[in-house]
């Protein structure tokens, strides 16, 4: 199950993430005790479990996440404390705080027992020490194959594993039926290409209706173009960066398609006017009003758009066809600062466990992080669950490892945003000048 990092980068991490943690400071800490071995076979487990379980005492263990997982979190942490001795203490801090908050309490040694993080962050944070090393315990999970690989290798670093998935996030298609069906279109089937899409937002947008139109996005999020558009280009056939992530390939013909697309959907008035100064904040606010035809989006919130709009789900299609996602999320891990390891793997193992990922995940919409439960009675029973589980085993499915991923897309006017914004709001002829500005960025 050890991989390199080379490896990582060839296979899907996750997630979309905000301020970088090398601002903060950080150096490298050593683990905390007992992160290295499991409990012994036959040892003090704790009541009836097994020896991989670890220890159930009844200890009160502490857990940070960031509020975009609050729904997942506390699912998992109510459903843990109804049926263990120990008590998982929540807390959940907003999104744009929580890079610094982490950064704090590690420099401090005042992190919590356990905390989860944006996929993104996470092979920096292994490797400036903040998580224990679980190598063993995870080896020791008799279903240790299933887990989702991509957080597994996000979490790897020289040979050793410190993190598990803790929420996977899926970026797919989600268009309103009640509107396709206004237009003319079929609601039970989304775009299946780049034209597609193309073709179905102009005709949502060719229904003149006030307030709204046929598509949105985060027109000055990097974040957001990362979990949205790099899909249509892997779905494409083609790689956003070479494999070790020094290298920026944006300026291909398929991604070159795709900002055409967007751009000739903005001048056609098919993108909704709030779109170019979007930070990312309110980015599924109008598709959730119904004001919005068709855009890519987060899995993780159908159970939420679903409250107020006829949700249809399709993968992203590439320019041809084809599909894929960005496998997002968070990963967790037990923090170098915890003494109670064992109570803190209790939480783990059970959160990997079917119970957990069935029974609380799947039951409440979101993806499990074992491909052995992704054909579960929940998907079955919901279509569109299929097509997001079945989009996460896609082969183009990917988010691609890069040491300076942060400061070259997701942070606020990076070359990545500038290079979207001119291709769609400028001229559309500086690509290959701002392809060029992210890879001197990338392999600084």
């Amino acid at each position: 199950m050890r991989t390199t990092r080379l490896t990582r980068a060839r296979r899907a991490l996750a997630g979309v993430a905000g301020v970088s943690l090398l601002a903060v400071g950080l150096t490298a800490c050593g683990s905390g005790d007992g992160g290295d071995t499991p409990p012994a076979a036959g040892g003090d487990t704790g009541g009836d479990t097994e020896a991989w379980e670890g220890v159930d005492d009844g200890t009160t263990l502490t857990l940070w996440t960031r509020a975009p997982m609050e729904f997942q979190a506390n699912l998992l942490v109510d459903a843990y404390n109804e049926t263990h001795e120990n008590q998982v203490e929540l807390t959940i801090t907003p999104n744009d705080d929580y890079v610094a908050r982490v950064g704090a309490a590690a420099g401090s040694g005042d992190l919590p027992d356990l905390f989860a993080a944006d996929i993104v962050y996470v092979p920096n944070w292994t490797e400036a020490g903040l998580f224990q090393d679980i190598s063993e315990r995870i080896e020791s999970l008799p279903f240790a194959d299933d887990i989702n690989q991509g957080h597994i290798e996000a979490g790897t670093y020289e040979d050793a594993q410190y993190v598990l998935p803790f929420v996977l996030d899926l970026s797919v298609i989600f268009y309103n039926k009640e509107l396709y069906a206004e237009a003319g279109l079929d609601p039970e089937q989304g775009p299946t290409t780049l034209e597609e899409f193309k073709e179905h937002a102009l005709a949502i947008q060719a229904l003149g209706k006030p307030g709204v139109y046929g598509t949105y996005f985060g027109g000055n999020c990097g974040g957001c173009g990362v979990f949205t558009w790099f899909p249509m280009i892997w779905a494409s056939g083609d790689e956003v960066m070479n494999e070790d992530g020094t290298e920026a390939m944006l300026a291909s013909d398929s991604a070159q398609e795709v900002y055409s697309t967007w751009r000739e959907l903005w001048e056609a008035g098919a993108v909704a006017p709030a779109s170019q100064d979007e930070t990312g904040a309110t980015w599924v606010g109008d598709f959730q009003q119904g004001n919005v035809g068709v855009m890519p989006y987060p899995a993780t919130l159908l159970a939420t758009a679903d409250e107020t709009v006829d949700v249809g789900v399709a993968p992203i299609p590439g320019v041809d066809g084809g599909a894929a996602t960005f496998i997002g999320g968070d990963g967790i891990g037990i923090s170098k600062d915890s003494d109670v390891t064992d109570q803190a793997w209790n939480f783990l193992a059970w959160m990997m466990s079917e119970e957990a990922q069935v029974e609380v995940l799947a039951a409440n919409g979101s993806t499990p992080a074992r491909t052995d439960l992704a054909d579960n009675e929940y998907a079955a029973a919901d279509p569109r669950l299929v097509t997001i589980n079945e989009v996460a085993g896609a082969p183009e499915s990917r988010t691609p490892y890069a040491p300076n991923f942060q400061q070259a897309y997701n942070a606020a006017g990076s070359p990545w945003v500038t290079l979207f914004r001119d291709a769609v709001f400028g001229d559309g002829d500086s690509v290959e000048e701002d392809n060029e500005a992210i890879t001197d960025v990338l392999s600084q």
